[in-house]
């Protein structure tokens, strides 16, 4: 196995502890807020503390918006350029596939809201709340019910969720961003500029970037831009690849110190914040007969499947991208049901853009919708990988296709066409069919 692969599934093991840890912190969130001590769980969320200075006297819960979630953006950042420039999306076709399916998997979910919620006050902001798709809870979902697809499909996920969580906090930046402070903006611009610099000249030493990070994360929240983007361009400025004689890049060493931070306390204590809504009768009832929380549903739950499956089949069709290696079709519509976990970035959309009681409506609907599509998504990726599983054993069977009397060999195991409860057909040579052809998939 290639390193960079092996980095992946190291990856994909952390994050999917972390998305275990996550759902737990969901549920303490959601029982806290919904017990007779949902005063205290009120009282710690908005408590503050922090400066006046730079504005950075904050809540409990900002602390965990605005800090915590820019280490789970950092770390996020810091995969993605390393999938781009060594791993499985170095090459051109295989980059553009997620990129695709990400612009895809933004622009439909929120023009189906906008559709359903047309005319409804706060839709023009409310419209951004289903774009995003959540990385720790998507990647646990698909460890846990995929083991046997192709390790492809799995970098697809995570390159689409970081793009798509990325094109989200751009949307972040641009249309929620309140009291635009340049000086503060130009303080950041050279941090970041100094970041680069030092990692161009081989500088390893932690006594400059942590105060250097620390001043970029704080200039951007100065600057009335979401501090999350801080994480984003740290991230994508590391170098990912290593000189001779270095053990590690500096992006695969920060990676594994971050990482398990990110994933079993970042994001969690996110969630726990962000996750404490009312769930009464009442509050479930307004979910489903309100137009704004019906928008957010449906651009999960549907316009994330067409947006993401739709932008695929064309890319492919148009042969400007290629599929993952040894997925079908079947394949990629269990995955893009899985982009509607919108979760955590979804939450903080939901946050940002609406008032505190459209607010909670549209967070009760991303609960809803992201538990809906993890649901959908995991009975799905079971079959699929039960035909995964088959044909890996038909592979492993080692021999070799007879050719008919026609002249012309059978054709690969499909798993389009496989039943996962049924072996490939074998020829009437008696042999069982050659391995997947990702080209015929």
């Amino acid at each position: 196995m290639s390193r960079p692969l092996s980095e992946f599934a190291r990856y994909l093991r952390t994050e999917t502890t972390g998305g275990l840890i996550l759902l737990g912190a969901t549920a303490v969130a959601l029982l806290w807020a919904n017990s007779p001590l949902r005063d205290s769980y009120h009282a710690l969320r908005e408590f503050r503390l922090g400066p006046d200075l730079l504005h950075l006297n904050l809540t409990v819960g900002d602390w965990a918006k605005d800090g915590l979630l820019a280490l789970f953006f950092f770390v996020a950042g810091l995969e993605l350029k390393r999938e781009l420039v060594i791993g499985e999306l170095s090459r051109v076709k295989q980059a553009v596939l997620p990129v695709v399916a990400a612009l895809g998997g933004m622009v439909v979910p929120a023009l189906v809201a906008l559709s359903v919620g047309w005319g409804t006050p706060g839709i023009e902001r409310a419209w951004a709340v289903p774009v995003a798709t959540d990385i720790a809870f998507a990647l646990g979902v698909l460890a846990l019910t995929a083991s046997n697809l192709p390790s492809s499909a799995r970098v697809f996920l995570l390159s689409l969720a970081v793009v798509d969580d990325l094109g989200a906090i751009v949307v972040i930046a641009v249309l929620f961003t309140t009291g635009f402070d340049l000086v503060a903006a130009a303080v950041a611009v050279v941090a970041l500029a100094l970041y680069a610099f030092l990692q161009h000249k081989r500088v390893r030493t932690p006594w400059l970037y942590v105060p250097l990070a620390l001043v970029t994360w704080v200039a951007v929240h100065s600057a009335g831009i979401h501090a999350t983007i801080a994480g984003v361009a740290l991230g994508l400025l590391t170098r990912v690849r290593a000189d001779e004689g270095e053990a590690e890049a500096p992006a695969l060493r920060l990676e594994h110190r971050l990482q398990p931070w990110s994933a079993a306390v970042a994001v969690p204590v996110f969630a726990l914040f962000a996750a404490g809504i009312s769930v009464d009768g009442d509050a479930l009832g307004a979910v489903f007969t309100t137009a704004l929380p019906l928008a957010v549903l449906a651009g999960l739950l549907g316009g994330k499947v067409i947006g993401i499956l739709g932008a695929s089949l064309l890319a492919v069709k148009l042969r400007v991208a290629e599929k993952p290696r040894g997925t079908g079709w079947r394949d990629m519509t269990a995955l893009s049901v899985l982009g509607g976990v919108g979760f955590t970035v979804s939450l903080l959309i939901a946050e940002l853009a609406l008032p505190a009681e459209a607010s909670e409506l549209a967070k009760a609907a991303v609960l809803i919708a992201s538990a809906t599509a993890s649901l959908l998504a995991a009975a799905l990726l079971l079959r699929r990988s039960k035909v995964h599983a088959r044909i890996s054993d038909t592979v492993s069977a080692g021999a070799e296709p007879q050719t008919p009397a026609g002249g012309k060999p059978p054709g690969p195991p499909n798993p389009d066409t496989v039943s996962p409860g049924t072996e490939p057909q074998t020829p009437a040579g008696g042999k069982p069919p050659g391995p997947p052809n990702p080209d015929t998939l």
